[in-house]
C-alpha cells in the first residue's frame, strides 16, 4: 500500500514518506491492468452466448485454440537449405525450399541444415583479422602442413577443401556425426599425409598437383562415406607446395641443378640423334665396300687359279714350249716399260763395266708430233 494511503507512515500524519515530504505524482498515471482485464472478460462473454463455460463457448474456444495450432505447423525453406521432417524424433522426409507444413509440435519438428550450400575448411593455414590492413591475413599453421614425403623429404603444403550435403544424405550428415567440420578438417589431413607420404618430392612440387588433388578427394570420400557422414567433396585444391623456409634456398639451387641437368642431357641426345645415324651410315658403307672388295678378291683368286691350271695342263703336254713361253711372257712384262741398251760382246763391247750410266749414252730420238702435243698439254 502506498504512503500516501496510509497518512503519512509510521512517523507522522500528512502527505510525508519517512524522510519528509514524498515525490508527488506527476503527469499521466498509467493504465490499471486489473480494470483493462477486467474489461476484457466482459467483452468476450458478450460474444461468447452463454457465457465461458457454455458448450457452445468451449467448444469456440478449443477451435480457435486448434486452428492456432495447426497453422504453426507451417514453416519456409531458405533457398541454400533443405528441410528435415522429424516425427517423433524419427525422419521421415526431406522438403526443398520454399513453403512447407508439417504437423504441429510435437507431433513433427523440422530442422533446417544448410544442405545447398558449398563449405570451406583450409588445412595448413587460417584467415585472421588484420586491423592494420583493414581485411584479413593468412596465418600459416606449421603443425598442420609439414608433411613428409616418401622419399623422406619434408613439404608444406596448403590446400583448400570445398564440401557440401548430399542430396539424399542429410539424414546421415544431421545424425551420424557430430562435429561435420572438424571430422572433414581431420579425415582431409589425414587423408593429404597418406598421398604425400606415398610420393616422391619432386613431382609433387612439379607436375602432380592435379594427380594429388585427385587422389586425396578420393580418398577423403571414401573415408567419409564409410562413416555414413551424408558430405559430399566436391573439390581439393593445393594452394601452397613448397619446401619448409629453412631450406628453400638450398631446394632451389637442387632445383636449379637439376635443371641444367636436364637440358645438357637434352643437348647430348640432340648432339647424339645427329651424330650417330651418320656414324651408322658411315659403317654401312664401309662394310658394303668391304664386302664388295672380298667378292672382287675372290674372284681374281679363282680366275688365277683357274688360269694356273690351264697353264699347268698345258705345261704336262709340252713343257719346253711352256717353259719358254712363260719365260718370254715373264720378260715382255718386266722389260717392257724400260729402256733398253742391247750390245754385243764383240770389240765395240771390250771394258764396258756393268754399272756405267749407259742410259746417258743413248742418243736423245726427237719427240714424235704426238708426244710434242701431249707434252704442250701439260
Amino acid at each position: 500500500m502506498p504512503w500516501k494511503n496510509q497518512g503519512g507512515g509510521p512517523w507522522g500524519s500528512g502527505p510525508k514518506g519517512p524522510w519528509g515530504s514524498g515525490p508527488q505524482p506527476v503527469g499521466p498515471r498509467p493504465p490499471d491492468l486489473e480494470d483493462l482485464l477486467r474489461r476484457g472478460q466482459d467483452r468476450l462473454q458478450q460474444l461468447l452466448p452463454g457465457g465461458y463455460f457454455s458448450g457452445v463457448g468451449i467448444t469456440l474456444i478449443l477451435l480457435i485454440v486448434l486452428a492456432f495450432w495447426l497453422l504453426s505447423g507451417f514453416f519456409r525453406v531458405q533457398s541454400e537449405e533443405l528441410g528435415v521432417v522429424l516425427r517423433f524424433g524419427k525422419h521421415v522426409r526431406t522438403v526443398q525450399p520454399g513453403l512447407n507444413y508439417h504437423l504441429p509440435y510435437p507431433i513433427e519438428t523440422v530442422l533446417l541444415p544448410k544442405a545447398l550450400r558449398v563449405s570451406t575448411i583450409s588445412i595448413g593455414m587460417t584467415l585472421i583479422d588484420d586491423p592494420a590492413r583493414r581485411g584479413r591475413s593468412i596465418r600459416d599453421v606449421p603443425e598442420e602442413s609439414l608433411m613428409l614425403t616418401g622419399d623422406e623429404n619434408i613439404v608444406d603444403v596448403d590446400f583448400t577443401v570445398l564440401w557440401r550435403i548430399k542430396p539424399d544424405g542429410v539424414g546421415d550428415f544431421l545424425f551420424n556425426i557430430q562435429n561435420p567440420e572438424g571430422t572433414v578438417k581431420a579425415v582431409a589431413e589425414s587423408a593429404m599425409r597418406e598421398v604425400i607420404g606415398r610420393s616422391q618430392i619432386q613431382p609433387i612440387l612439379t607436375g602432380a598437383r592435379n594427380v594429388t588433388e585427385q587422389n586425396v578427394q578420393e580418398l577423403m570420400q571414401k573415408t567419409l562415406d564409410s562413416y555414413g557422414s551424408g558430405i559430399l567433396i566436391t573439390q581439393v585444391q593445393m594452394q601452397k607446395v613448397d619446401p619448409p623456409a629453412q631450406v628453400i634456398d638450398a631446394f632451389r639451387d637442387v632445383q636449379a641443378a637439376r635443371a641444367d641437368l636436364e637440358r645438357l642431357q637434352n643437348e647430348a641426345q640432340t648432339y647424339a640423334n645427329q651424330v650417330v645415324p651418320q656414324a651408322r651410315g658411315r659403317s654401312a658403307q664401309i662394310v658394303q665396300a668391304a664386302e664388295g672388295y672380298k667378292e672382287q678378291a675372290v674372284a681374281e683368286a679363282k680366275g688365277q687359279s683357274a688360269r694356273f691350271l690351264k697353264v699347268y695342263e698345258e705345261y704336262k703336254k709340252a713343257p719346253d714350249v711352256t717353259r719358254e713361253r712363260i719365260y718370254l711372257e715373264t720378260m715382255e712384262r718386266v722389260l717392257g716399260g724400260s729402256e733398253k741398251l742391247v750390245y754385243d760382246g764383240g770389240a765395240a763391247g771390250q771394258g764396258v763395266v756393268p754399272y756405267l750410266p749407259l742410259g746417258e749414252l743413248t742418243p736423245k730420238r726427237a719427240p714424235t708430233p704426238g708426244q710434242q702435243q701431249s707434252g704442250g698439254n701439260r
